[in-house]
């Protein structure tokens, strides 16, 4: 499934998990209450590079750091690209 979005080189396409915004006692939080999501899902990946072969794949859910990134958003929908190597972990 391609969103129209395609990055360039060992960089990957992310979309916060939205679950986030609920605590686990069902309290929704307000924009000011809760911290950036650090989950994210991979949306789209890049080709790689030959110093940096692409190891993600669409629909892994990954673990990235608080502030990294460049948001954007597209077609009413929020998003943030990141280079691989800043992608801490993908959760299995």
């Amino acid at each position: 499934m391609s969103i129209g979005i395609k990055p360039l080189g060992a960089r990957v396409l992310i979309k916060k998990d939205d679950k986030m915004e609920t605590t686990q006692g069902g309290l929704i939080l307000s924009g000011s209450a809760k911290e950036q999501p650090q989950q994210a899902v991979v949306v789209a990946v890049g080709p790689g590079t030959e110093e940096e072969k692409m190891v993600l794949n669409v629909g892994d859910k990954v673990i990235f750091p608080k502030y990294g990134g460049s948001e954007l958003k597209y077609k009413g929908e929020e998003y943030t690209i990141v280079n691989q190597k800043d992608i801490l972990a993908v959760v299995e």
